[in-house]
């Protein structure tokens, strides 16, 4: 195996933990929106989505006789359910909880790019068309999150306003 061929092989892997990472820390956000249901609703089709990458990343790693990392995909699992549980005990975590998700959306993007490129130079276009695909849906979902932001900050403010007022009462 070509130098190239091992790292497109451990950035496969390193891709699948960090799709096991986000739908961990999906699944812990989707279980608390009830009060924001288009998010809600987003957060859940983004669940299928992840499941379905981390599937096709599977498929490229067993094409070039690789498996998944174990140990990688434990801890980006562990790294997820932290955040999830440090996030029940803010006031904003549905804030929080956007904005990280929208980092991550960024962070995915950034590492498809890259497999595209390693799979093009280790000529392996299946590869190239399943990191293409995992691409396109996280550019949505972070297209999504951007053009939805804003109204989930001003849903959140509002909520907490009637919070505030029904408190002094």
């Amino acid at each position: 195996m070509t130098n190239s061929r091992e790292w497109l092989m451990q950035w496969l892997r390193d891709a699948h933990a960090m799709e096991e990472q986000a739908e961990t820390m999906l699944k812990s956000q989707y279980d608390r929106l009830e009060s924001y249901p288009g998010l809600r609703q987003r957060i859940g089709q983004h669940i299928e989505e992840t499941k379905e990458q981390a599937k096709r990343l599977e498929q490229c790693l067993d094409r070039i006789g690789g498996g998944t990392s174990t140990m990688k995909d434990a801890g980006a699992k562990l790294m997820a359910t932290a955040q999830g549980l440090s996030g029940i005990f803010a006031g904003d975590e549905v804030m929080k909880g956007s904005l990280a998700s929208y980092t991550f959306e960024h962070m995915e993007i950034a590492s498809y790019t890259m497999l595209i490129a390693a799979a093009e130079k280790c000529g392996e276009p299946e590869i190239q068309r399943a990191c293409e695909q995992n691409l396109r849906e996280e550019q949505e979902m972070a297209s999504w999150l951007e053009k939805n932001l804003p109204a989930v900050t001003q849903q959140f403010m509002a909520r907490d306003e009637k919070d505030a007022d029904t408190a002094k009462r």
